[in-house]
């Protein structure tokens, strides 16, 4: 009986230790999987004295976060000397989108050319979508503008001088990035806008054109003075003119054309004369006929008034014959006069 007892008690705790050998078993087994996938990873990390340890792999791998470039960015910042940039600063500019490889790059490239950028600058450069990169080399290496930019159609900026005669000039600006302004400040747009503006109010103000063809330089002085690169995510360091042209005489054009408008206006102020005068001479001819009307509308009175007097004894027939003798000779004369003025117009 002591025996089957004894017996059954070594069988169920043989039993038991099966169960918890077999949670073992599993346990290790998924650490062994775990060190298996990260451990290459780990251990590149840790030769690089990066600081990252299993479990920043892990939680990358729970976030969904891209540990090989969190990794590798890691690293390089390392080797590069900057030791203040954390894994969770990596993790957190990968999760809101950025670019971590792009702002690595520019990090490093600051702190070689000793420019002063924080790695909260950065990333807000590269949320903004500005190219971090491009934007630091540009504060290494300044970079060239054209001036009117020859992509967008048009290769000169166009200006009159006092004279009348148009300029055309070609601007070249040399400008680095200002990296304090590099948000929010005012692209290469404005800035060849403005260099634009400056070049047309430097010529407009130049009393000949020879005056700038003499001296470009005045135009560069001129346009610096101003201080276009205030605002803006650049710091203009100068403002070459590549080339001037004469191009046409744009005060001769405009008087020509003021001369034609006066010529037209005078024309049309003659016609308007003219026109009255016509106006006036037809009025004069259309009194002239109600005078003639006027005078008929006499003479048919006066065979009344002659009726009238004979009636009353106030005229004989002497008188009456007298008066048609008179008038008759008053045609004759008429007619005699009328077939000489004939003649000297035929021999006019």
């Amino acid at each position: 009986m002591m025996a089957s007892t004894v017996l059954f008690i070594a069988q169920t705790t043989v039993g038991s230790w099966w169960w918890v050998w077999g949670i073992v078993g599993i346990v290790a087994l998924a650490i062994l999987f775990v060190i298996a996938q990260f451990f290459g990873t780990w251990l590149q990390a840790y030769m690089s004295n990066a600081g990252v340890g299993f479990g920043d792999l892990i939680g990358m791998k729970l976030r969904k976060v891209h540990i090989r470039q969190i990794v590798d960015a890691k690293i390089t910042l390392v080797k590069a000397g900057l030791h203040d940039i954390s894994v969770n600063d990596l993790e957190s500019h990968f999760l809101a989108r950025g670019r971590v490889p792009n702002v690595t790059r520019a990090m490093i490239a600051a702190n070689r050319a000793v420019i002063e950028l924080d790695w909260k600058k950065a990333c807000a450069i590269d949320l903004a979508g500005r190219d971090i990169i491009d934007a630091v080399n540009t504060s290494v290496n300044p970079k060239v503008i054209d001036c009117p930019n020859p992509t967008l159609g048009k290769s000169t900026i166009d200006a009159v001088a006092k004279d009348g005669i148009q300029l055309k000039a070609k601007g070249r600006v040399t400008v680095k990035t200002n990296i304090r302004q590099l948000i929010g400040g005012a692209t290469e747009e404005t800035i060849v806008a403005r260099v634009g503006e400056g070049i047309v109010s430097a010529i407009g103000s130049a009393d000949t054109h020879k005056a700038v063809l003499e001296n470009p330089d005045r135009i560069s002085k001129a346009v610096l003075a101003k201080g276009l690169d205030s605002g803006s995510a650049f710091e203009i360091l100068s403002i070459d003119i590549a080339d001037v042209d004469v191009g046409a005489n744009i005060g001769a054009k405009l008087q020509a054309d003021q001369a034609e408008a006066d010529k037209r206006r005078f024309q049309a102020e003659a016609e308007k004369r003219r026109a009255m005068a016509i106006a006036a001479a037809a009025e004069n001819r259309a009194k002239i006929e109600d005078n003639r009307a006027l005078v008929v509308l006499a003479e048919a009175e006066v065979p009344k008034a002659m009726a009238e007097a004979f009636r009353s004894g106030n005229m004989g027939i002497m008188d009456y014959y007298r008066m048609k003798n008179i008038q008759a000779d008053t045609g004759m004369r008429d007619s005699i006069g009328g077939r000489e003025d004939d003649a000297k117009d035929k021999k006019g």
